[in-house]
């Protein structure tokens, strides 16, 4: 019963055994393995992106802060969701490695950027001249930090507004996979085909070791990208395990099969939760992630049980009376199964 993030979950074992194919003898590194090459074919292929340019990175904040940075100066405006990954979980990421960029943060229900306030928020901006700053770019989380998604119309008409404006667009998803799985429609139409510039596409938190793509979907930037990371320290020498791990994730759709036993996890944690009679859910399950609130008493059976998971928002305790709603965050990973979701609802019922 360990909702706590899909981050904490194993390593799927295709994966695994991709790294120790990897670790047969000797391969070139920095990027130049054959592993590597094969890799970023797969990802261009998967998003029908031929031209574009892939990168890999470590972690999902060096993919998203590096995409930033190359996209926006440091006097201009990243315009974010207020609860956005990129606001909330980089510790400053962002504006480090933009030079000082600013996040201006759009309201909109669920955790998914309005339209109409993130064109009155562009629109603001600069109305002063060179004493404030200037616009940048957009980014989306998809799947969003309420464990909801954008549709690709929804992806669009946000990108639509940039555009008018000639900013370009960013898409964080480090749960890119549990949005694609869920709508069931092709990966580019979440991406360049509605507009989107350059994309953070995730593998951590759905069955691998540490690895996510930076995918630049205009290739005159490619040269750009590469310096900046090895600046920033994100150049891996020993690269193929890397790649290695991203192969894997890509062969015989397997991300997708990850992703959805995730989503089908989250349905079924959903679904049993909103049935109770003193429970409700706080945001649509659309994804992997469920929030939802039920009795103090419920939580506390649950947690004296051993179940992992987080109050949400994080300032809330388990002090007060029992029959009190308590929100929490509850996360499905790739390795979820069914028994342990029905365990679960038995104890918080």
């Amino acid at each position: 019963m360990f909702f706590a993030s899909d981050n904490t979950s194993p390593v799927a074992p295709q994966v695994l055994a991709a790294l120790e194919r990897a670790n047969a003898g000797y391969a070139a590194g920095y990027g130049s393995d054959a592993v590597t090459q094969e890799v970023r074919a797969m990802i261009r292929d998967t998003l029908d992106a031929p031209q574009a340019a892939v990168h890999l990175v470590g972690t999902g904040t060096a993919a998203n802060a590096l995409s930033l940075a190359l996209f926006c100066p440091p006097w201009a405006a990243v315009y974010c969701h207020r609860v956005a990954h990129v606001e909330e979980d980089e510790c400053g990421a962002p504006e480090f490695y933009t030079g000082g960029a600013k996040l201006v943060l759009i309201d909109g229900d669920h955790a998914r950027m309005d339209p109409a306030a993130l064109a009155d928020s562009i629109a603001f901006t600069a109305r002063a001249g060179v004493h404030n700053v200037q616009r940048g770019m957009v980014t989306l989380t998809n799947a969003t930090e309420a464990g909801t998604i954008y549709t690709p119309d929804e992806v669009a008409a946000i990108a639509d507004i940039a555009r008018a404006h000639g900013l370009p667009v960013h898409m964080d998803g480090a749960r890119f996979a549990n949005a694609v799985a869920r709508l069931g429609c092709h990966p580019a139409d979440l991406t360049w085909r509605a507009g989107v510039d350059v994309l953070s596409f995730g593998g951590t938190k759905n069955g691998l070791m540490g690895v996510e793509a930076v995918v630049i979907f205009n290739p005159e930037k490619a040269w750009e990208f590469e310096l900046r990371r090895k600046r920033g320290g994100h150049l891996f020498s020993k690269h193929r395990y890397l790649a290695a791990q991203m192969q894997a994730y890509l062969a015989d759709g397997l991300w997708l099969q990850l992703a959805g036993q995730a989503n089908a996890m989250a349905d079924r944690l959903s679904a049993g939760i909103a049935a109770l009679p003193q429970a409700r859910l706080v945001h649509p399950t659309q994804a992997n992630a469920v929030f939802a609130a039920w009795p103090r008493d419920g939580h506390r059976r649950a947690q004296d049980a051993g179940a992992a998971y987080y109050l949400w928002p994080g300032n809330q305790t388990m002090e007060g009376p029992g029959d009190e709603q308590v929100a929490a965050r509850l996360v499905a990973s790739w390795c979820t199964t069914p028994d342990e979701v029905d365990s679960f609802l038995s104890l918080i019922g």
